[in-house]
Formats: C-alpha cells, structure tokens, sequence
C-alpha cells in the first residue's frame, strides 16, 4: 500500500496544535473529503469509532482524493481511532476506505509546532498530494487561530 508524506511547522504552540486535533468537530475543517463526524462517547481514545460524513454536493470544499475515498457526496463511514499518545501522536483509520493517518506533533519552539503526517492508503483512493494538502489547510486554521 503507498504511503504518502509531508511535514509543515505550523505557527501555534505544540499545546494550541494538539487541543485543535484533538477536537473531532475540527477534523472536516482541515481533513480532505469530510463533511462531518459524529464521535462516539469515548472522543479521542484508542478504539473509539466516529460516524463521518462525505462533504456535501456543491461545497465550496471539493474532496481532493480519487473515486474511493467517501465515493458519494454525503456517503457514511466510520473513523476508528487507533493510537493515541498526549500531546504527540495521533493515528486513526477511515476503516471503509482502508485509508490510515499518523500524526506526529514536534515542538520547534515555544511558538511553532512541527506537525508530520503519512497517509497509507490504496492507490487509487487518494492522490500523491493528499497530506501535504490537509497539512496545508491545517495550517491555514492555525493560523487564523493564534492571529491577535
């Protein structure tokens, strides 16, 4: 299965970074073809499945992955969540799509977050640009969010 990889430093504190991932809400504002999620009553724990939700037909967001991924506007699916570890790590797995993501959170300095994310997936689910992409959104919201 490819793997596809990229790293951006991010301008917001490693704690900031980790406290917007952390939030499931937050995850279709920066993760490619997702419109929502649903978490379950565990939110960011080893084991725990979110509903997720496929953008809507017309969003102004186009999903940025090949016919695989969430193939319908508004398709279901489920997010397991596989790792977790406080303030560094994040994996999780669109199980329906076989699509898995590492996350891993380095701080630079007190004011910059270097954020590593692979992707492995099948090869026709998502194109080459597919993290570098979503880090490039996430790192648009965090800037928005530590501007004055």
């Amino acid at each position: 299965m490819p793997r596809y990889a990229a790293t951006r430093t991010l301008l917001a504190p490693l704690p900031a970074v980790w406290a917007f991932l952390i939030e499931p809400h937050n995850l279709p504002d920066w993760w490619p073809g997702l419109g929502g999620v649903v978490p379950d009553r565990r939110g960011v724990a080893p084991g725990a499945r979110w509903a997720i939700q496929g953008t809507e037909a017309g969003a102004p967001l186009r999903p940025l992955f090949g016919p695989g991924m969430l193939r319908r506007p508004g398709a279901a699916g489920t997010l397991l969540v596989l790792d977790v570890v406080q303030g560094r790590r994040l994996e999780f797995q669109l199980v329906n799509e076989r699509i898995t993501a590492e996350l891993e959170l380095t701080p630079v300095d007190a004011s910059r977050t270097e954020v590593a994310l692979a992707v492995d997936a099948p090869w026709a689910t998502v194109r080459r640009t597919y993290a570098k992409d979503a880090l490039r959104r996430l790192f648009d919201l965090m800037q928005t969010s530590v501007e004055p």
